[in-house]
Order: C-alpha cells, then structure tokens, then sequence
C-alpha cells in the first residue's frame, strides 16, 4: 500500500520534472495539505487552507496584474480573476455550510480536494513561472525555499497537534495465511484508476499531448504554439491533484502532522530516481520496491527504517550514471 502512494507521487514528480525541469521537493507538503484539510472537515473544525487560498489567490492575482501592466496586455486577467479571487471566494463563502460532523465523507474529500490543487498553479504562478528559463540548480534551490516556506504555512494555519481521518472502507479481507484490510485494496484500486486515467489523460487528450510536446522539446513546443505557462500551470495542477489524494489515502492509517508530507515526498522522490525523473512506468516500479524495501526494513531493523530506504538513492544513482553522458547545460 505505502509503494502505491509512492508511486503517484514519483509519477507526479516525474511530470513536473520533464515539463517544467523543476526538482519538486515541495510535493510532499501538498500530501499533508490534503489530509489535514480532510481531518479537519471529518472532526467540524475549519481548516487553514481555506484562508491560505484565499491568500494565495489574491497575491497571483496581483502578479498576473503587474505582468499585464509590463507587456500592456490585459486579455487574460479576466481568466485570471475567475481561479484566483472568484473560486477562493466562493469555497470561502461555502465552507461553514460544508464543515460540519454530519457531513458525508465523500463530500469532504471533494470539497477539501477542490480547497488544496488550486494551489498547485497558483503557486506555479508566484514562484516558478518568473524564473522559467532558470537553470535546473536555480530552480530546486528555489524548491527547497519553496519546501520551507510552505512547511511553516502549514504549522501556522494546522499546528503541531497530528490528525487521522476515518478509513474509506471498513472491515477486512482474509487471503490465506494473510489478513487484508479492505482499506488497502481501497487504496490500490484507487492508485491504479488514477494511473490508468493518466496514461488515458497523456494518450488520447489535447491537452495531455501538449504536455507531452512540452516535455520532449519546450522550444519546439513554444513554436507551434503551445503555450509554456499553460503546461506548467496544468503541470502544477496535476501534482497538486496527486499529492492531495495521496494524502487523504494515507491518513486513515498513518498519523499526519504538518511536516510529514516532506518526509513521504522523499521517498517517492527515491522512486522517481529510479526511472532518471523521466521514465514512468520504472517510476513506478521503483516505488513499490521502496514501499515494500520499507516494509521489511520495519521487521529487520526498525530503528533504521529510513536509512536503508534513502541510502537506496546511493547504488541507484551509480546504475544510472553507467548510463548516461555529459551535457553542459549551453548544448
């Protein structure tokens, strides 16, 4: 189960990576982002994010005003405006009337999803879209910025105290000598329909071809008039996706504090190693051998669980280089 949320997050990761060439180390924290918002609506209370989008909204908004006033275009701020200050507002508006003890868990998750992947692009638009052009080792010391900041926006407005969610599905499944919970073939169920709906998403739709356009050659993609900023942003919107779900599935069954996203981004960053962050399916193969390297490393050496996982990084990252050729970053 852990090797299936390992792999939407190396998927996720890899996207980024191959659209926008930006090492996304803050993926984790939307994972944490997505499960306390959804603990927070499960037990009444109103959870920050509904606040922090309005924030976000406004500043992207601002930005996207002061780059119309630069190149004296002002054709898309209406757009603009609809994603970045009418749908905060509205969810703002609607938020006492969905928190609440009664309200059904399905309608929890769709509303805390609808409150955590806006902030995917709008965080694409404040901090990475400016700096598009910058090379890959300005862009992930601006992820580890990026990590920091949103790790403490996330202490700010869930605090220290850690929150579960109630399971999606109760009750248990026995398979010989193995005793399932039905919430694992939940959540393998649920990963594998978003992997299928990607690879549907990537090969059959306009938009996801675009992306795919972008990620072999941006320049050339640029020229036939596909638009940077809207794959990045699509881009951004889909990590965002992935990264809330990811957590909303782990939360029944692991305790979710405001830094823990980090910490499991890690590891799926571990698996996307495997596949050089440009080969899903590998991606995807190398997050389930972590989530089960995992696993067994809990019996073998439970003190050094995390150490054997991310010491990984180490043979594998030599495997790839027997592989690969240098490429100064001006060719």
């Amino acid at each position: 189960m852990n090797g299936a949320i390992y792999a939407l997050l190396g998927l996720a990761l890899v996207l980024v990576f191959v659209v926008t060439r930006v090492i996304f180390i803050p993926q984790g924290e939307f994972v944490a982002f997505g499960a306390l918002t959804l603990a927070f609506m499960v037990n009444g209370r109103m959870p920050g994010t509904v606040q922090l989008l309005l924030i976000m909204g406004v500043l992207a908004f601002l930005a996207e005003c002061l780059s119309s006033l630069r190149a004296r275009n002002w054709s898309g701020l209406g757009r603009t405006a609809v994603w970045t200050l009418a749908l905060p507002a509205v969810l703002f508006l609607l938020a006492p009337y969905v928190v609440s003890k009664d309200t059904p868990l399905w309608l929890n998750v769709l509303f805390s999803l609808a409150l955590v992947i806006p902030m995917g692009p709008m965080l694409y638009r404040l901090v990475y879209q400016p700096i598009a052009e910058a090379s890959v080792l300005v862009l992930l010391i601006i992820s580890v910025a990026v990590h920091f900041a949103l790790t403490g926006l996330a202490l700010v407005f869930f605090g220290a105290e850690g929150w579960r969610t109630p399971p999606f599905m109760e009750g248990s499944i026995q398979m010989g000598p193995v005793n399932w919970t039905a919430q694992t073939f939940f959540v393998l169920g649920t990963c594998a329909v978003l992997i299928l709906a990607l690879w549907i998403f990537f090969g059959r739709t306009l938009y996801g071809r675009a992306l795919r356009a972008t990620a072999v050659n941006r320049r050339g993609a640029r020229l036939v008039g596909i638009s940077t900023n809207m794959s990045g942003s699509l881009t951004f919107t889909l990590a965002a996706a992935i990264g809330a779900l990811s957590g909303m599935l782990i939360a029944p069954v692991t305790t979710v504090y405001y830094d823990t996203g980090f910490l499991i981004g890690l590891k799926g960053f571990v698996a996307a190693i495997f596949g050089g962050l440009v080969s899903y399916p590998v991606a995807a193969g190398g997050a389930l051998f972590v989530g089960i390297l995992e696993a067994f490393s809990s019996f073998w050496a439970s003190a050094y669980k995390e150490v054997i996982v991310f010491t990984l990084i180490i043979p594998v990252l030599l495997w790839r280089s027997f592989g690969s050729h240098h490429t100064d970053d001006e060719e």
